[in-house]
């Protein structure tokens, strides 16, 4: 993955024109921006609001200044993208379940890398936290963003970010009690967490 300067430099280029640029950009950022559309809306709807993010996106890259990274200004996109789903179909409930996850794995297995497979652990899971708190505990626990870029994409203070990853991890390790598997233990998250955010292990006594 680009280093997150490299991508606000993609991103201001590609504002300026750079068709290469824009390219390079998008080619970097779609699994991110994938895997949060997942989670926050389900499997199904991922592939057409990620297409709808890079549509909205592209229509703003001329007005990005770089005043926040390009991957935070392109997932509060991507939020604002759900959102929008979420609320012109509230009346349709959310089916995402496990099967989901590794259809769309096995379809997609070419445009994503390996941490993809260790979403598929915890996204049953995730689909018990509220809204709020799953959409900040897959910025920062999933995505690596730090907690202040969370509250950027998310567009709340940052202390409302640490409290949300914080409830949402009790959560989790309490939910994972009642996991049925034989494994002792599991990494749910990915390997290149940011230090303020360090990687969660749900741990079962034999």
């Amino acid at each position: 993955m680009s280093s997150d300067d490299e991508l606000t430099a993609l991103a201001l280029a590609a504002g300026a024109g750079d068709r290469t640029a824009l390219a390079e950009f998008i080619r970097c950022t779609q699994t991110d921006v994938w895997r949060f559309v997942a989670h926050l809306a389900d499997v199904q709807s991922a592939d057409d609001l990620t297409q709808e993010t890079f549509l909205r996106a592209l229509g703003s890259l001329p007005s990005f200044a770089g005043r926040s990274t390009a991957r935070t200004w392109l997932l509060s996109i991507a939020r604002r993208a759900v959102i929008d789903r979420l609320r012109n179909a509230s009346a349709r409930p959310r089916t995402t379940g496990g099967a989901d996850w590794e259809t769309a794995i096995d379809q997609r297995r070419d445009r994503h890398d390996g941490d993809i497979g260790e979403d598929m652990v915890v996204a049953d899971l995730l689909r018990h936290l509220p809204d709020d708190r799953r959409e900040a505990f897959v910025l920062t626990q999933i995505l690596g963003l730090s907690y202040a870029e969370a509250a950027q994409a998310a567009d709340c203070p940052v202390g409302t970010i640490r409290s949300r990853v914080a409830r949402a991890r009790e959560t989790l390790v309490e939910l994972w009690q009642g996991v049925d598997t034989d494994s002792t233990v599991v990494y749910a998250f990915p390997r290149n967490h940011r230090p303020e955010a360090p990687p969660v292990q749900f741990v079962r006594a034999r």
